[in-house]
């Protein structure tokens, strides 16, 4: 019995000891975009993380913005190891985001990351954006795949633009995101002012505004006559409360909503019930 007991011991321990080297190890952290593997958006929020895990970049190989949930059927999809980011291990793929998403999980992490991170998009991705967005679609199939995930943007456009603000925040929100046990399908859209970082106010936790363009499609006739159409529009904002991620963004805040991919309206859905059912 006291043999027995002395065993016991020493498995208990060695079970203990395997549990605390589990906890000490470093994130699994996977880092994709739709603007492409070599655009400033994603540079700066490898670097802004690089020392919060182990890092891997799976991105498309040219620019997928609003692509939305696209993803690769019927022609191949190709990976090509790229030496872009130092020695973090790094792949150029020739889809979707969502196509990276996938691919990363299934053949070049052969399991789940801890988190997804997506960004720093080039322009906004709040309001109704989040729908069309291939940065925030990363993100949610992230999600779906029970991955905790964010995407990032930055309210600006240019090539150039300064990303100091949105690497201190986007590494802000990833802390936290490692400080706090989140529910596994949890998903945020992150977007951050393109204003310079001392007048940023901080984050501000709030909803999706009611905001959409109103489209308008230009006619247009190409030089051997034929007539094209070309896209253009205005952003209006249809919801003038102070707790919306564009009421926040006009007011310098860094916009974090909570998003997810259940669209079931429960509010009607009850309703119905009673209404429907037979």
């Amino acid at each position: 019995m006291a043999k027995a007991k002395k065993t016991a011991s020493k498995t208990s321990k060695k079970s203990k000891e395997v549990t605390i080297s589990a906890k000490t190890e470093k994130p699994v952290i996977l880092i994709t975009n739709d603007d492409g593997i070599t655009a400033p958006g994603i540079m700066n929020l490898v670097e802004a993380v690089k020392d919060l895990g182990k890092i891997i970049v799976v991105a498309p190989d040219r620019p997928q913005s609003g692509m939305g949930h696209a993803i690769t059927i019927g022609q191949p999809l190709r990976l090509h190891k790229v030496h872009v980011f130092g020695d973090i291990e790094s792949y150029a793929c020739t889809g979707t985001p969502v196509d990276c998403v996938k691919l990363a999980v299934d053949k070049v992490l052969h399991r789940k990351p801890d988190l997804c991170l997506s960004g720093i998009n080039h322009g906004a991705n709040h309001s109704i954006n989040v729908i069309y967005s291939g940065t925030m679609s990363a993100a949610v199939e992230a999600a779906i795949e029970s991955i905790p995930s964010a995407g990032f943007s930055l309210l600006d456009y240019n090539i150039e633009a300064d990303f100091t603000g949105a690497r201190k925040y986007a590494r802000m929100v990833v802390e936290k995101m490692l400080e706090t046990k989140l529910e596994k399908h949890a998903v945020f859209n992150v977007n951050i002012p393109s204003v310079p970082e001392e007048l940023l106010n901080g984050i501000m936790v709030c909803k999706q505004a009611y905001a959409k363009y109103e489209e308008d499609f230009v006619e247009r006739v190409d030089p051997n006559g034929r007539k094209y159409y070309w896209l253009t529009g205005e952003f209006v904002n249809f919801d003038k409360g102070t707790d919306t991620d564009v009421w926040a963004l006009a007011n310098n805040y860094v916009s974090v909503v909570p998003v997810q991919f259940d669209l079931t309206n429960y509010v009607l859905m009850n309703r119905l019930k009673k209404l429907w059912n037979s």
